[in-house]
């Protein structure tokens, strides 16, 4: 098993049955997590292009869209992405068939992948669009009187805007 954030083409052809075991352990910048990123990976080679698959799990700070807390967030996810060798457009044209939902990265030639930049595109990817800290959590929301359970200083914007009647 290696831990490295990028993979030589050349290794994974010149490795038993064209497959490489990859364990990866690293803080990856700019996600939001004060523990590293684990992945599992398994690459091979199928002709033209590289598959990878794998597990990747993360624990996760995030900000609670309604109350504004921090919370653990856990992701655990399985990974299946498809890259390509050569230029995708001038080697293959219309004849590459592709699995429904999959896509297919095109390398353009390029003798390496980016381990740690996958990794980075789908714990990204994998972030809820709506982070909540729990089922339970109601604040930021009206009472009855219309008042706010807690003030969030970002709607103080809205107070100055002025309505023009015509």
């Amino acid at each position: 098993m290696n831990n490295i954030n990028k993979i030589l083409i050349d290794d994974i052809e010149n490795s038993p049955n064209k497959t490489l075991k990859v364990k990866f352990k690293d803080v990856i910048e700019d996600i939001p997590s004060k523990e590293p990123v684990y992945a599992d990976l398994t690459i091979k080679t199928l002709g033209d292009f590289i598959e990878i698959i794998g597990n990747v799990k993360a624990n996760l700070t995030l900000e609670c869209d309604l109350c504004l807390n921090e919370f653990e967030y856990e992701l655990d996810f399985d990974i299946d992405e498809t890259y390509a060798k050569n230029t995708m457009l001038s080697e293959y044209g219309q004849e590459t068939e592709i699995k429904d939902g999959q896509f297919i990265i095109d390398l353009e030639g390029s003798n390496e992948i980016d381990i740690y930049d996958l990794l980075y595109q789908s714990v990204i990817l994998n972030i809820p669009n709506k982070k909540v800290c729990g089922i339970n959590c109601n604040r930021g929301k009206f009472q009855t009187d219309e008042e706010y359970v807690e003030h969030d200083p970002r709607m103080d914007i809205f107070k100055e805007i002025k309505i023009k009647k015509d």
